[in-house]
This record gives C-alpha cells, structure tokens and sequence, in this order.
C-alpha cells in the first residue's frame, strides 16, 4: 500500500470532519436552513428540533443531561464563560480562583485577565511528570476561593490529569470545579458525575467535527452553578450565551459526539497500538531521545519527544511532508521553547528540540512506519552535523564545558 503525502499527525490542533459528520450538516445549510430562535414557522421549528437532538447527543458523550448544555463558538469561549460567569457571579462569595501552569492560554490568559480586575488566582506547579499535586491543591483551597479550574489532558503533552481526584476535593471544600476538556472529549472516557465537574469546555474540531462550534456544561444541581453571561444580546441558551446559534455547526458536533462515544473504546486501543508502533521505532533507531510526561496517564494517541543536539524547527524543516507540531498550536507563532515543558523541568535546550505527534482516526500502519523512517533519516543527518552530538559521544560532558565568547561578542 503507497503512503499519500502528506501525511497528518497534527490532530491535537484540529482534525479532518467525518464524512458522517459532514452528511449530518449538510442538509443544514441550504434546506433546513431556519433560525432556530424562529418560533413560529417549520423552517425554524425543524432548526430547533435539530438543535435540540444535537444537545442530547453532546450531554450523553459527557454524561450530562440536555438542559445542562450550553452552545458557544469555540473552546475558547467556553472556558471565558465558566471562569468569567462565575467570578463575577459568586464576587460577593470570593474573589480567589485556583488553575495551573501548563494550562491553555485560553485559561491562563482568563485568569491573568481577572487578576487585573482584582481577583487572586494560583497557578500550581505539575510535577516531572506534568501532573498537579493534590496536596498543593489542598493546601491552595481557602474561604474565598470560588472555582479550581484545572484541564482534564493537555493539549501538548498529552498527559491526563487526575480529575475525579481534584473533584472530590473540591466538592467537599464547596469549590466548583471546570475542566477544560477539550483534548479528552471523544477520545477517552468523560464523565461529568463520576469525576464531580461542575463545568467542562469541549470543542467539535478536536474530535472530527466542524470549527466555530464548541459547547459548555453547567451543572443544575447538586450543587447548581448559575453563570454571569459575558455576551449580552437575546437571551439565548437560557441566557448565558446570546447570539443566533450555529445550527449546521452544532447539528456536526452532535454528530461528533455520537461517533465518538460509539466508536471510542475500539478507535482508542488502535490508537494506543498505532502510538506504541511510533515509539517503539523512534527509540529502536535513535539514542538520546526522551518521552515529555507521564507514559501511564496519557491519552492514547499522543506522543511527544524530545530529540536531543537536534533543534525542534530544523526538525520540522526536515520532515515537511509530515504535518506534526514543535508545541501548541496556539503558540506556534512564538520562538519561545514550550512553556508546558518547562514547566515540568525540561530543559531549554533539550524543549527546543520536542515534536509532538497526534494521531487520528485516519493515520495508518503504514504510515507510521513512513513517519518513523523519515524521523530517523533527518535527526541522523542534523546530528552529524552537530558538534555537541559528536562530542557527547565521545563522552565529554557538556554541562561542565566552559564557553568562550568571540572577541566583540555579547554576553
């Protein structure tokens, strides 16, 4: 079988739409093509109706109900919304939010937003393995703190945090507890009631369904959590989030979430399988190459690496037929090594040379193997070009080296 170039393993940036999920939405758009805020003829009672199946099939795949589920245009979104709506709706109660490092920006830039506004927020250390620890939590909770919101998996390293954990905690402190799952819905196993989350963000373009479409669970009861709206308008979705809904868009993200949670135990284990094959064949080949995070708590079809006297860009340059990422690709943009693996104590050096590698529903055997041989082939050729590698071989350590700067140089 001939592999077809190029090859995608970017699928924590965004994944191709099911053609399922595309035969869902197409009616959508030229024929049922209704406002579903239209009361009072078919075209908008048909929107409505589709809207309505669409929230089910979302509050299912998360084991929430219906009425529990609230339609936004991204993930993005989402997470403004829970971490907004509740700061200013419970400001009376506490001004005190609890996330972590090597959260989204989506979050962590909400949260340096509020801080601006007066709120107190901390940021918890993960350890080596990229996973909070309870007891700093613990430690973190106060009387003024309103909402812990920690990420279910992360969006570069893969790594599961230990939620069900964090939201037992935070239900017998009284905290609510969100958890921007975005990496994690459709991919593995989420339950808003077994892991006591009070709000979670997951979004349709991560699990094979369309961009600008996202939702938000918030919780009803036990406890109810009530939500300051931050985008004024009609009063649609029960009035936290106003604006005409994306009624294709979200008719896809039910979609989605149907496929996923009928196709999720099986398409994981192949995943796994597809993910252990790339491993196995990286480090079969090459030496000093090192995993970034947990290998127990990982989502099973992430996979990133640091490979060490190879710079991560120069990598990329090598392998451009293989669609991967050096980091987020929320900050892609930026020459700053990866601001989760410092985090978690790698070294600047050796988190410049990281690739993050996403499979996905559509990647094959085949060309696993491809992607292994081309990996191989480029750090062999950018390491005989490095001194460093030359010179770690020939065991000299190089963290004792002394550096001499060229005469007119900068220090």
């Amino acid at each position: 079988m001939s592999v077809k170039l190029p090859i995608y393993m970017d699928n924590h940036a965004t994944t191709p739409v099911d053609p399922r999920v595309l035969e869902a939405m197409l009616p959508f758009f030229n024929e049922r093509f209704g406002n579903a805020a239209s009361r009072n003829h078919p075209f908008g009672w048909s929107a409505e109706e589709a809207v309505e199946n669409a929230r089910a099939q979302v509050a299912r795949l998360i084991g929430a109900t219906p009425k529990e589920i609230i339609f936004t245009s991204g993930a993005t979104e989402s997470n403004n919304l829970a971490i907004k709506g509740v700061a200013e709706m419970y400001r009376e109660k506490g001004n005190h939010i609890i996330t972590q490092v090597t959260e989204h920006k989506a979050v962590l830039d909400t949260c340096k937003r509020l801080e601006k506004g007066g709120c107190e927020v901390t940021y918890l250390r993960v350890g080596k393995d990229g996973r909070i620890i309870l007891d700093d939590l613990r430690r973190a909770i106060t009387p003024k703190t309103i909402l812990i919101t920690i990420m279910y998996a992360n969006n570069e390293i893969g790594v599961v945090q230990p939620i069900a954990e964090i939201g037992k905690l935070a239900r017998e402190k009284g905290v609510f507890f969100h958890s921007d799952a975005v990496q994690a819905a459709g991919k593995i196993p989420v339950d808003v009631n077994r892991d006591s989350v009070d709000l979670l963000s997951l979004s349709a373009h991560k699990f094979y369904g369309p961009k600008g479409v996202a939702a938000l669970y918030v919780r009803r009861k036990n406890p109810r959590v009530q939500l300051a709206a931050i985008i004024d308008g009609g009063g649609h979705e029960r009035g936290m989030r106003s604006g005409t809904l994306n009624v294709p868009g979200i008719v896809g993200l039910g979609k989605a979430c149907e496929v996923a949670q009928a196709d999720m135990a099986e398409e994981s284990k192949r995943l796994s399988g597809l993910r252990e094959r790339l491993k196995e064949g990286l480090f079969a080949k090459l030496d000093e190459i090192f995993i970034n995070g947990s290998v127990d708590h990982r989502l099973p079809h992430n996979l990133n690496v640091s490979f060490a006297y190879v710079e991560g860009e120069s990598l990329l340059m090598g392998i451009n037929d293989v669609a991967v990422s050096s980091g987020s690709a929320c900050t892609s943009a930026t020459l700053e090594p990866s601001y989760v693996l410092k985090a978690l104590g790698v070294g600047e050096d050796l988190a410049h040379t990281s690739i993050r590698f996403g499979l996905g529903r559509f990647n094959n055997e085949e060309e696993v193997d491809y992607v292994v041989d081309k990996v191989v082939q480029t750090v062999q050729r950018l390491r005989e070009l490095s001194p460093l590698y030359e010179m770690a071989k020939e065991g000299v350590d190089l963290s004792k080296m002394q550096w001499q700067v060229a005469a007119g140089g900068e220090h």
